[in-house]
């Protein structure tokens, strides 16, 4: 027969690994998402030295304006990323904590979430 201890054990290393796979999920999203905002300033740059050539005073208003909102974006993805990375982690932690406060609290919300999914997956097939 499994002791409290043993299964107060599990729960302890199963609330780790959960901790771990939510940390590096959200790495790949913020990856995913830097990655795509980076193509997307690289595209932004790569027009406005194409227009570069032209010498339209319009044209030009209108490069200058793009640069400096290009350079807004890059602070303000640099800003947001870490921002967001700040907030995951006090988010897990937070969740840590719990489940090492109240083990058994942990256990009975996530069987409760788990029906609430299965239901919710059975009504759609």
């Amino acid at each position: 027969m499994e002791t409290t201890y043993e299964r107060a054990g599990d729960l302890n290393a199963s609330g780790q690994r959960l901790k771990e796979d939510a940390v590096d999920a959200a790495g790949r999203i913020k990856n995913v998402a830097a990655d795509e905002i980076r193509n997307l300033i690289a595209d932004v740059e790569d027009l406005i030295a194409r227009l570069a050539d032209l010498n339209d005073a319009d044209v030009a208003t209108m490069r200058s304006k793009v640069l400096a909102t290009v350079e807004s974006a890059k602070e303000t993805l640099t800003d947001g990323t870490e921002a967001l990375r700040r907030q995951a982690q006090r988010a897990v932690s937070g969740a840590d904590d719990y489940v090492r406060e109240s083990p058994w609290a942990a256990v009975g919300l996530a069987a409760l979430v788990g029906a609430v999914v299965g239901i919710l997956v059975a009504r759609r097939s």
